[in-house]
């Protein structure tokens, strides 16, 4: 199951346990179970802290394994693969079973000892989620840290019959003691807030009781990161404010263009940008949700910024670089049926559509890299263009129009989605040549027509064009005094990484230069 490369990396791993791990086993007489018990028998050797048993009677799904320390019965349980995307989250558990300690923040991590209640989570995942680990790695800290949490990681290429019956069209799907609690990418932060009812009170207190920043960023991207890299090494006070940690960036696979790193990937790009901003003195304030600006009365007064939580940050000067997120079709039936067929992550919930019949929605790059990435899963796709033509490069079309399993529809205006009340069934869509309507079934459709800025909470302050996008000037100046933008957010073109990183630096240049001509009130 491992190579010996991927042997001897995990082998380095393991010296760094403290206390002894044990892998229980629960297996049945099918394949899965057999490349189960294969990887376990592999990791073992690896560790004289590790050992490994069956208990096949176990009353738990088959196949299945926890990772647990001797004596205990609580842990984290793996039930199918934990390898591609979720090899890490294997080798987190193994390493936090057997004491080694997590780099999230102290008062985190005690406010998840601190849960009190009975919390049996299960999240179902695909090989190819890149946004599985992080929810899968939250949840089994959150298992490992307090005995009354339970969680399940649950491999649903392997357990389709519980994707049917729970109507499972999206990953990561997160159900707690049950009932459904989430879905799509989710930070620690998050889930323990959502959980413990008197987080969002305390830590708006928390908020507060901050003194005024020089500089606050809202937004984590990596427009927001290198403001937030850029006005420390100023020595300016700056705080960092955002919902999560990389932006957008969490939801891009491979990326290959941010000059420098011939190849990375979204997740891997986003911790690089968090490890970078930890380098220096940046209050970083995630999880939180910004709801409103109170633009100072005059140049030189305090601006604020309220959160959804209720609290006040106030500041000096403010860089906005919240990024965009994926548009909407706005149709009938969309919001309905969303994450019960309609998607907007090919990589991520593809395979749970394998042998059906799909559609995408966008017939520019992302839409036609999507079709040809769902066309070696499925059993056909179509692609609906609302313009006379495809707008993806040259190259991709060419790719496309050899795939025998796709068909491409020029001039098509989706009007609806619907389904039967539980999941998705097809759509109608218009044929603008001659207004003709025409129904497609489906099993699901990945929806990629482009982004819009989250500008939305700036109603009624600064400028905005007829897109959201924020009004800036060359040097990243919006029509306030002391408030800049950046990044994908506002009216500069060619919404790209690098350029959104570049921006980010522009206006925090242009912040620190604000502040030193600009007197405080």
């Amino acid at each position: 199951m491992l190579d010996n490369n991927l042997k001897a990396q995990l082998k380095a791993y393991l010296e760094r346990l403290t206390q002894p791990v044990e892998l229980v086993a629960t297996l049945d007489d099918s394949k899965h179970s057999a490349d189960i018990q294969a990887l376990l028998k592999e990791i073992e050797p690896l560790s004289d802290k590790v050992t490994y048993r069956e208990d096949n009677n176990a009353d738990v799904r088959k196949p299945s394994f926890l990772i647990t320390n001797p004596g205990k019965e609580t842990g984290v349980r793996f039930a199918g693969s934990p390898l591609g995307h979720e090899f890490t989250s294997l080798v987190l558990a193994l390493l936090q079973t057997g004491g080694h300690p997590s780099k999230e923040a102290q008062e985190l991590l005690e406010q998840i000892r601190q849960l009190d209640g009975e919390f049996h989570f299960e999240t179902y995942y695909s090989l190819s989620c890149h946004n599985c680990p992080d929810v899968v790695q939250a949840l089994n800290l959150m298992a490992i840290l307090n005995p009354k949490i339970t969680h399940t990681a649950i491999d649903g290429g392997m357990f389709q019959n519980e994707i049917q019956e729970r109507n499972i069209m999206g990953v990561p799907a997160v159900f707690l003691n049950g009932n459904e609690f989430g879905q799509g990418r989710m930070t620690l932060a998050e889930i323990v807030n959502k959980v413990d009812s008197n987080a969002e009170k305390r830590t708006a207190e928390l908020l507060n009781q901050k003194d005024a920043f020089d500089v606050l960023i809202v937004g984590s991207g990596p427009a927001g990161a290198s403001a937030a890299v850029y006005s420390a090494r100023k020595g300016l006070n700056t705080g960092l404010i955002g919902e999560r940690f990389g932006g957008q960036v969490l939801d891009t696979v491979d990326i290959e263009n941010y000059i420098s790193v011939p190849k990375t990937e979204g997740a891997k790009l986003a911790g690089a940008l968090k490890a970078h901003v930890d380098d220096y003195q940046v209050d970083v304030i995630d999880s939180q949700t910004v709801s409103r600006l109170i633009p100072g009365a005059s140049e030189g007064e305090l601006h604020q910024i309220e959160t959804a939580s209720g609290a006040i940050l106030k500041t000096r000067s403010l860089i906005i670089a919240t990024g965009a997120r994926w548009r909407n079709m706005n149709v009938p039936g969309e919001n309905e049926y969303r994450t019960r067929g309609v998607t907007y992550c090919p990589h991520c919930d593809g395979p749970l559509f394998k042998g059906k019949r799909v559609a995408v929605i966008g017939g520019g790059n992302s839409g036609v890299e999507a079709a040809i990435d769902l066309a070696g899963l499925v059993e056909h796709v179509t692609v609906l263009e609302f313009a006379p033509e495809m707008r993806a490069d040259a190259v991709l079309q060419k790719k496309l129009r050899s795939l025998s399993n796709v068909e491409v529809i020029l001039n098509a205006q989706t009007t609806e989605v619907y389904g039967d009340g539980t999941k998705l069934t097809g759509l109608k869509y218009k044929d603008r040549t001659n207004d003709s309507m025409h129904d497609i079934a489906l099993a699901g459709i990945f929806v990629q027509i482009g982004l819009l800025p989250n500008t939305q909470w700036l109603e009624g302050t600064v400028e905005r064009n007829k897109m959201g996008e924020i009004v800036v000037d060359a040097r990243g100046e919006t029509n306030i005094k002391g408030v800049f933008a950046a990044g994908d957010c506002t009216t500069v073109p060619y919404k790209q990484i690098i350029i959104a990183a570049g921006e980010g630096a522009k206006a925090s240049l242009s912040a620190f230069d604000y502040l030193i001509r600009t007197s405080a009130k």
